[in-house]
């Protein structure tokens, strides 16, 4: 059972998550915020927290680093009306696992829910890809010296959105083995979850914009590993 908590400082929004939410046998709702500070803490020990970004007094960006301090292991899904990309990438920043639109279809929220509390993929890297810039890494093009080949491989797989499976597939590996490299990846860059790593690739200019390798760091040798 996934464990959400709402948040958000309109009543009539909380319930339409709920409404969504409930009709889903793998999810529980088990609280609601009205502001930042509130869905500290009710966020934390939950699975996944939708948050708002605009809410009275701490609002959703700061709620959510407090969030990923306090409580590592939840999730949070930015959910708000704002298409704006500083938002999207401050969000992510801060710990957000995910970023939706609330004009998106019932589904794609529930889809959201599932995906950042199966840690198997980045949500949404379009976004990413959009609002990363070639010079957010410039200062720190050697920051990834200590991931072998095959890390960076996976690391720019995972900044491109992929799951373990794709990976496995593209790489010709193990679903095993992938598992491993992005443990080992998360462990090296120091990042709490594959949405940090992904930001950390952009920023460290070893993806591109457009979902490129950076010069010099195309995929490592063909050949299957097992």
């Amino acid at each position: 059972m996934i464990r959400v908590v709402l948040a958000d400082d309109e009543k009539l929004i909380r319930s339409g998550w709920a409404t969504m939410l409930s009709v889903h046998d793998d999810i529980e709702v088990v609280g609601e915020a009205c502001d930042g500070r509130a869905a500290v803490e009710a966020g934390a020990g939950a699975d996944v927290v939708l948050m708002d970004i605009r809410m009275p007094g701490m609002d959703g960006l700061a709620a959510t680093q407090e969030l990923a301090r306090r409580s590592p292991s939840t999730r949070v899904v930015v959910v708000t009306t704002f298409e704006n990309d500083q938002l999207v990438w401050g969000a992510l920043r801060a710990g957000a696992a995910g970023y939706v639109l609330k004009r998106a279809p019932a589904g794609e929220l529930v889809d959201a829910v599932r995906l950042v509390h199966s840690r198997d993929a980045v949500l949404f890297p379009d976004a990413l890809r959009r609002i990363a810039s070639p010079h957010h890494g410039t200062a720190k093009r050697h920051a990834h010296a200590e991931l072998t080949p095959r890390e960076l491989d996976v690391l720019r797989h995972i900044a491109l959105g992929q799951n373990n499976a794709e990976i496995a597939a593209t790489l010709y590996v193990s679903k095993e083995t992938v598992k491993t490299h992005v443990r080992n990846v998360l462990d090296k860059l120091g990042a709490r979850d594959r949405t940090q790593a992904a930001v950390l690739a952009y920023e460290r200019g070893l993806v591109f914009p457009g979902g490129t390798c950076d010069q010099g760091l195309a995929p490592g040798g063909g050949g299957r590993e097992r």
